[in-house]
């Protein structure tokens, strides 16, 4: 579609090129095509403020299908006015972008809007992708029990082809965090993975009697001193009855 549209435009360019050196040949037309090309130019610029959305599409679209950064079939992660939407690239055009969706959604994108938004594009050079796992644990568990626990059910999921670590990140205000990282053959793939881990780790942590912590809050009550409790005022209105 892009190419054919190219094409028209570059054969009725030669042809407007044509007209205009034959005209200036003739002196009788000479005048006329003066005025012709002075009329064209001022629709040009009124044309061109009234449809400057779409023709910076157009100029996007161009812009996509000179440089290529990515291709029909490809895996998009873009920012969307509905959030962050991954799908597959269904089609492209001059104007827009259609994104085929994990939910079978059709994402419809303005190139401009494109060409100005930071995209992922998870098909390029390699499909494989970490899968990156945050799980926390009690200040009370011990550490080595809750990282054996981890990688044990790890270990024995089918979609993951390597379990590149799970150190401990973080030391929050009430928890300890550990981030299991392992590769999965593509980004569908380690979506599922993030899933099935946290439910099969919660599943585990449970049989072993480790928690995954709750945020606390501690309550510190004080105690008047006497010689302050001897001074506080005391409400000296009297009670109805």
């Amino acid at each position: 579609m892009a190419i054919a549209f190219l094409s028209k435009v570059a054969s009725a360019f030669v042809w407007i090129m044509i007209l205009m050196f034959y005209a200036h040949m003739i002196p009788a037309l000479d005048r006329l095509a003066t005025a012709l090309l002075a009329s064209v130019s001022v629709a040009s610029v009124v044309f061109g403020l009234a449809a400057q959305s779409t023709l910076s599409n157009f100029v996007a679209g161009f812009s996509l299908i000179f440089y290529r950064p990515f291709r029909l079939g490809d895996k998009l992660q873009i920012n969307a006015p509905t959030g962050v939407e991954t799908g597959v690239v269904e089609d492209v055009s001059l104007g827009y972008t259609i994104l085929k969706t994990y939910d079978n959604r059709r994402v419809i994108i303005s190139n401009a809007a494109i060409s100005s938004t930071t995209m992922v594009n998870l098909s390029a050079r390699e499909l494989r992708t970490m899968a990156i796992i945050p799980i926390s644990v009690s200040y009370d568990a011990d550490i080595d029990t809750a990282r054996a626990l981890i990688l044990e059910v790890a270990s024995g999921m089918p979609q993951i082809e390597e379990i590149a670590g799970c150190p401990v990140t973080t030391l929050n205000a009430s928890s300890v965090d550990f981030s299991l990282r392992v590769w999965c053959v593509d980004s569908g793939i380690a979506a599922g993975v993030k899933n099935d881990v946290l439910e099969a780790v919660k599943k585990r942590f449970d049989a072993a009697g480790i928690e995954i912590p709750y945020a606390y809050q501690n309550l510190i009550i004080k105690e008047l001193p006497e010689r302050e409790r001897d001074t506080a005022p005391v409400d000296s209105t009297p009670s109805t009855t």
